[in-house]
């Protein structure tokens, strides 16, 4: 069980604000909601945003999520209740290990307090980053082409890094993925929201099951914008045979689920 986190590079900013403690992080505007607790399998979880003071008079945005009584068990754990955000935060590290593009963790703890518990996890905000469902990106459309292709261009490779590494995300949609566009033209991404992501050996399986979600919730994507981005994906200028073969399992997932609804 991982009981606690601090990021070595955040613990004197921490100290310098008195929030070195799991007590501390618990209480800091603790009714400020940036999102609703969201109450369910018998207990609730909920997001924080804040600004810490750092040392040089300057403030950073960081978030926090706080959870209570929100536990999963997993087939090696089934008898001892594990916190969601361990499962979470423990992905985290790991993209960030992997070298996959995701949030800065700051703090993690879990505890049982009166009998509940109770974990908290820290991150950085994405200063300057949009979702990539924001009303600027949608439809994508709207941006011009050779912006909208290097946009598209970097969350495909991003995408591809982690399916590099055999990470799928498993719950992959445009908001979960952050886009930081630079007054020269880069662009970063970054990939959030990771309590469900998993190991998988298969990586066409991973690729399939990713790609279909987020093609799904690509609307206004033209067809020439989707074969742009699995062309980035795939690191291709034209589709060769494997990348034929897994656009259509994608495709055939969309109709299917087309012609369900």
């Amino acid at each position: 069980m991982l009981k606690e986190y601090i990021n070595d590079e955040w613990l004197p900013v921490l100290q310098h604000n008195h929030l070195d403690t799991f007590e501390a992080l618990w209480d800091l505007n603790k009714d400020d909601w940036f999102e609703p607790p969201n109450y369910r399998r018998g207990g609730w979880s909920g997001v924080v945003k804040t600004a810490i003071p750092l040392p040089d008079g300057t403030e950073v945005g960081v978030f926090i999520k706080r959870q209570e009584n929100h536990f999963f068990r997993s087939w090696r754990n089934f008898f001892r209740l594990t916190a969601t955000f361990e499962r979470e935060f423990r992905n985290l590290l790991n993209f960030r290990r992997l070298g996959v593009p995701t949030l800065e963790p700051i703090y993690y703890c879990q505890k049982t307090v009166d009998g509940k518990l109770r974990a908290i996890v820290v991150t950085r905000e994405l200063e300057g980053y949009q979702p990539f469902d924001a009303q600027c990106y949608n439809p994508i459309s709207q941006i011009g082409t050779s912006r909208r292709g290097q946009v598209i261009s970097r969350v495909a490779k991003t995408l591809r890094s982690m399916h590099d590494a055999r990470l799928q995300h498993n719950c992959l949609y445009l908001k979960h993925v952050f886009v930081k566009e630079g007054p020269d033209g880069a662009v970063d991404a970054r990939l959030i929201d990771l309590e469900k992501a998993k190991w998988r050996p298969i990586k066409s399986i991973i690729t399939t099951r990713d790609l279909y979600s987020l093609y799904r919730c690509a609307e206004g994507w033209s067809r020439t914008d989707r074969l742009r981005f699995f062309l980035a994906y795939r690191n291709e200028e034209h589709l060769g045979s494997e990348s034929k073969k897994l656009l259509r399992g994608i495709v055939r997932r969309l109709i299917h689920k087309n012609r369900r609804v």
